[in-house]
């Protein structure tokens, strides 16, 4: 077993034993969607903690998306569970960079592809191609994207 998903089963199990309530759900529905994906396909498999951290990272996605629904909708109570349960998923996901440090590898990445011929708007899936190994579980990917052609445009 991999070791993210045996600290998330670990996780939850002290979680019962404390009666949280918001952390035991949230790690349920985790660790359900890792099974899933384990046994997705012709036959079972094991994953790695590369492939578990994605699903976590999926799975927190799902949750600041379906909060921002609920804060459209009107139901704050609901928006506000969503972030939580995103926020005890980030728990298990690498610092994510900041802005600034995502700027310096964009950067990079745009002089990278300057240099070899692309330029403009039209160098943006060369460099997303050199940025995205770099940011890999980091940073998401639509943020990404936006640096990207922030930087290309000026």
């Amino acid at each position: 077993m991999t070791t993210l998903k045996s600290k998330l089963q670990h996780d939850l199990t002290e979680a019962i034993k404390t009666r949280d309530e918001l952390r035991s759900s949230t790690l349920r529905l985790t660790l359900t969607a890792i099974q899933k994906e384990e046994v997705a396909g012709t036959e079972a498999r094991e994953l790695s903690d590369g492939e578990v951290e994605k699903i976590i990272a999926r799975e927190a996605k799902k949750r600041r998306e379906a909060a921002e629904a609920f804060e459209q909708g009107g139901r704050s109570e609901s928006a506000a569970r969503e972030r939580a349960e995103g926020e005890l998923l980030a728990d298990y996901l690498p610092k994510q960079l900041t802005d600034e440090e995502l700027e310096s590898l964009v950067a990079a990445a745009v002089a990278e592809a300057k240099g070899s011929g692309a330029e403009g708007p039209k160098a943006m899936g060369a460099v997303m191609k050199i940025v995205k190994p770099k940011v890999a579980g980091r940073a998401e990917g639509g943020r990404v994207a936006g640096m990207v052609k922030k930087l290309l445009a000026g």
